[in-house]
């Protein structure tokens, strides 16, 4: 019996799965705590919690993981400089230590309209490589004609040894701005996403695991490890995608709209005849316009581990993800005996960061650019959860909002407070941990609603409900007023949702919140087996998808019918007839794909390949088209999986 096996790094949680090769069935799962900064032992952890003997049978591993867009939000990637050949656009800043614009540049035909400036290279690349971890270069036409861009690849390895990522390499599509931006982001990823998957080969050579290792991508489709070390920006937002891919085929729907609750956001997807909704334009990561296809989707700050908190009576849920106080007191011996002391702040500095049942503790994270404040608050801060009286008598300083937030948005410390997790404990819904911290905590924040523990977490849980209805709503009816979409969830008008689509929902408690979710929604609601580990399942069910558009022109319009120019991600060939030009498109496009395939694990008897052709000419035009566009389109199944 051979199996797969699925790992999922989300925000909170690390979920594996193993998967029988013949049928597609769930033999066993495991889930971990997420571990951070460094993800691999979380992995560990979760793996651990699978049986020996079946991990020895595992000939396939498929990992989705946050590590990407973490990196990209957090602003933690490594230091990188970016070259810019030619009259680039810059339409705002980019995400580079250093950057240059050198002289260079082709035209749309891919002609050399201004010759590489090599010594500017060579001087930039001197002058930067001691505080830099990787170099972006991007050229405008290089789409076009990516020599110039080879060019300086060459020149910049040959100074430094450093890894260099080019534009053209990440994507074929207009957008010279975005796709500079692209590469800049992808070379940060470089060397943290090389240690993580380096991490991961040993990981399974350690469990003699004699398997391949792929990734999921943020469209739903699977990248080999090879392309993977190459272009690491293209598995952002791969959890998201995972949801997808694991709800369809945990449901066996082919159309359904996906609600993943994880324990720091919820994700609204939808997925349409097998294959995932892509976004119309790349995807935006921290802020950064990209050149990345990925899954359409709504996110929002709202999860089973979010920060509750109350002001002016009023109930509040996120942004930030703090640590479940029934975790905590399994995590530290003192801290229920802590939390029983706890004073409750005046209702006059209630806010976000100052509240009842409201802890906080050092993370791995080394500080820099801190102020005096921040240092001085900071040092007062260990390994054991602290209030903040406790913190202002060690450091001489009350600890002021703006400092704790200073110093959480810097990652240096993480909240322990009350959580959706705590209200599922106190409901009897979800009870992992210690439930006795979860009762406590409701009781000093309920004082403040004027309600008892027990209502307050009905408030906490009809509150989520009414907040991801309203996340579902809003995808969906994406061109609709949201304040209507609001109106009517929060009950202002006689009136409810019907959807044709179902929907299925995946993450911790979700069945908590079916039944309140149907009072606003019409709908088809699944909640399949195994829905805590949806994500780890459907990192094993992405296809293997490649698409490639190469671009047939006439060398010269005032001589149509000889020399031809074929412009494909490998670059600018100048053949002599139309037919050639074809036949060349078509073996090149051929090469890559089976190349790509097979890197992620799908055999050519396992893929389908597509061509299509379209041409384009002036009214009136007697010769060859002025342009050919074809778009080779393959469709593989890593080990045989279109067989169940």
């Amino acid at each position: 019996m051979k199996l797969s096996l699925g790992i999922d790094a989300g925000g909170t949680y690390t979920d594996a799965v193993l998967v029988r090769d013949t049928d597609g069935s769930i033999v066993a799962t495991s889930k971990a705590l997420t571990t951070y900064p460094d993800l691999i032992y979380g992995i560990h952890n979760a793996i651990d919690g699978l049986k020996a003997d079946h991990l020895e049978k595992v000939s396939l591993v498929s990992v989705s993981t946050t590590l990407a867009t973490n990196t990209v939000l957090e602003g933690t990637g490594s230091p990188v400089a970016l070259i810019l050949v030619g009259e680039h656009p810059v339409k705002g800043a980019f995400p580079a230590k250093h950057y240059t614009t050198v002289t260079g540049g082709h035209t749309y035909d891919g002609e050399e309209n201004i010759p590489l400036d090599t010594e500017a290279v060579r001087e930039f690349a001197l002058k930067v490589r001691g505080s830099v971890a990787a170099f972006a270069v991007s050229s405008f036409f290089s789409i076009r004609n990516p020599e110039h861009e080879l060019a300086v690849r060459d020149i910049v390895r040959e100074i430094t040894g450093m890894p260099v990522v080019c534009g053209h390499e990440l994507s074929q599509d207009l957008g010279a701005y975005e796709r500079a931006v692209t590469a800049t982001l992808n070379a940060q990823l470089l060397p943290i996403c090389r240690s993580f998957i380096d991490s991961m080969i040993k990981e399974i050579e350690k469990r003699k695991m004699d398997a391949k290792l792929i990734m999921l991508k943020c469209d739903g489709t699977v990248i080999g490890i090879k392309e993977a070390l190459e272009k690491p920006i293209e598995f952002i937002f791969s959890g998201p995608a995972a949801s997808l891919i694991g709800a369809s085929h945990l449901c066996g729907l082919e159309t359904c709209a996906v609600i993943d609750v994880g324990g720091t956001s919820t994700d609204v997807s939808n997925v349409i005849g097998g294959v995932p909704e892509i976004t119309d334009t790349g995807a935006v990561v921290g802020g950064w316009k990209t050149r990345v296809r990925a899954t359409r989707m709504e996110t929002s700050a709202l999860g089973g581990d979010s920060q509750v908190w109350v002001k002016n009576k009023n109930l509040f849920i996120g942004p930030r993800r703090v640590i479940p106080l029934c975790l905590a007191a399994e995590q530290h011996p003192y801290f229920i005996d802590k939390l029983k002391r706890c004073i409750i702040p005046s209702r006059r500095s209630l806010d976000i960061n100052i509240q009842p049942a409201r802890f906080y503790i050092r993370t791995g994270f080394e500080p820099i650019e801190l102020d005096e404040f921040e240092t001085e608050v900071l040092r007062a801060i260990g390994n054991e959860p602290l209030n903040t009286e406790e913190i202002a008598s060690s450091s001489r300083r009350y600890p002021s909002s703006g400092i704790l937030d200073a110093l959480i948005s810097k990652r240096l410390i993480q909240p322990i407070g009350f959580t959706p997790t705590d209200a599922f404990h106190i409901l009897g819904e979800y009870t992992r941990w210690d439930t006795e911290a979860s009762m406590i905590g409701a009781g000093q924040l309920s004082r403040l609603m004027k309600k008892d523990a027990l209502g307050f977490a009905f408030a906490v849980k009809e509150k989520m409900s009414h907040n991801i209805a309203f996340d579902l709503m809003s995808f969906l009816l994406k061109d609709v007023d949201r304040k209507g979409i609001e109106q009517i969830v929060n009950g202002e008008f006689p009136a409810r949702f019907k959807l044709e689509m179902p929907v299925v929902m995946l993450g911790g408690p979700v069945g908590s919140f079916k039944e309140d979710l149907y009072k606003i929604v019409d709908a088809d609601i699944w909640i399949p087996e195994h829905a805590t580990v949806g994500n780890a399942v459907g990192a094993l069910f992405g296809k293997g998808i490649k698409r490639i558009e190469i671009f047939i022109r006439p060398f010269s319009i005032s001589e149509p019918d000889r020399n031809y120019l074929v412009f494909s991600p490998n670059g600018r060939e100048k053949v002599e007839t139309y037919s050639e030009a074809l036949e060349y498109a078509k073996g090149i496009g051929v090469g890559i794909i089976n190349g790509y395939m097979d890197d992620c694990g799908v055999s050519k008897h396992n893929m389908e390949i597509e061509f299509s052709q379209q041409t384009f000419s002036p009214e009136d035009w007697k010769h060859y088209p002025l342009e050919t566009r074809i778009t080779i389109m393959a469709v593989g199944y890593p080990k045989g999986k279109n067989n169940y």
